[in-house]
């Protein structure tokens, strides 16, 4: 079994429902971080998703980000399994910044 610590990055130019993670086959991901941040100094909000085959469960539902303002999503692991899709929404386009923690097993 393998381990490596890996990230994903994303600006929100849009505003449909954007990947930020998809688990490969035969992996296993833990994210420990997802952290999401306002560069536009009005705030916006975020939608964070795991896609499930035709399933998507909400993490978190429009989660309010402050005007240049910083939020952590996650306060414990969140466990992905093969196939598994993370997706983030942004409520205004070109406004929050992802950056997704996480550490692959293969």
């Amino acid at each position: 079994m393998a381990n490596s610590y890996k990230n994903a990055l994303l600006y929100l130019t849009t505003t449909d429902a954007t990947t930020l993670y998809t688990t490969p086959t035969a992996t296993s991901a833990i994210f420990r971080s997802i952290l999401v941040s306002d560069d536009s100094g009005s705030g916006d909000t975020i939608t964070l998703t795991l896609t499930n085959g035709a399933n998507v469960f909400s993490i978190y539902k429009t989660k309010t980000v402050g005007a240049n303002g910083t939020e952590e999503l996650l306060t414990q692991p969140l466990v992905l399994e093969e196939g598994q899709i993370l997706k983030v929404t942004a409520a205004t386009a070109d406004r929050l910044h992802v950056v997704g923690s996480f550490l692959e097993v293969t």
